[in-house]
């Protein structure tokens, strides 16, 4: 994908910045202000790697740096339900393309509770564009598919955290599909998640983030989320009795 067409382009960190406490003592943050930035040079990147090595919170400092609501939305929803969000998206530098998106969404799994009822408030949630149902009178996961069918849109910037905690495995898969629809249609994604099945879409870029905080580019056999999945459906007695004993 050509610099111009990417709305978020790279991510850098100015290390003069670290003040020596959170967020700045993850690994993945100590290893951004330290290095030489991340490339979104494909339509869709995944950030992988276990919990607490910080891509979640990268993740929340490109989207509040990009203009979002911190517990998500577009960009013009403006509420706070309890403000937790890091200082990161203060220090964090965003270099962009030519082109601006015509919208974008930034959706994590942790607080759509919180932006469904946001949506209520603004009567937002009967809109088609928000699948003509109030998110509070379908399940999790029906709202979560109910908001990205119908509210994502072509030519968007769309930032997702662990978008798989509300979904099926078929669910899973309607979101590949149309993950891979918008990419088609000049839209970007960049999405945290611990989903085998999320991170087969095609093409797309994986970064891997290890418990040392180093970021590095993996093939989707290798990436941890696919590898350990696959060890342990082909042998669950083994890491059951490894993970019992111990």
């Amino acid at each position: 994908m050509r610099f111009d067409e990417r709305y978020v382009a790279r991510i850098t960190l100015d290390p003069r910045h670290d003040t020596g406490r959170y967020p700045f003592t993850l690994p993945a943050v100590r290893e951004l202000a330290g290095g030489e930035g991340i490339d979104f040079d494909q339509r869709v990147t995944f950030l992988v790697g276990d919990n607490g090595t910080g891509k979640s919170t990268i993740i929340e400092a490109i989207a509040v740096a990009s203009g979002f609501n911190a517990e998500g939305g577009s960009i013009s929803f403006r509420f706070a339900t309890r403000a937790t969000e890091s200082s990161l998206a203060d220090h964090i530098v965003i270099e962009r393309g030519l082109k601006r998106p015509r919208t974008g969404f930034f959706l994590r799994a942790e607080s759509f509770y919180n932006v469904a009822t946001e949506m209520e408030s603004l009567g937002l949630d009967t809109s088609d564009a928000y699948g003509g149902v109030s998110p509070h009178e379908r399940s999790h996961g029906e709202s979560f598919l109910d908001l990205v069918m119908n509210r994502f849109w072509p030519g968007g910037l769309y930032i997702l955290d662990e978008p798989e905690a509300a979904l099926s495995v078929k669910g899973c898969l309607a979101l590949v599909a149309r993950i891979v629809e918008l990419a088609d249609e000049r839209s970007q994604f960049i999405i945290a998640t611990h989903s085998p099945i999320l991170l087969s879409v095609p093409g797309a870029r994986i970064l891997q983030f290890d418990d040392e905080g180093r970021i590095e580019q993996v093939a989707y056999d290798d990436a941890e989320p696919v590898a350990l999945t696959r060890r342990f459906l082909a042998d669950p007695a083994r890491y059951l009795r490894y993970v019992l004993e111990d």
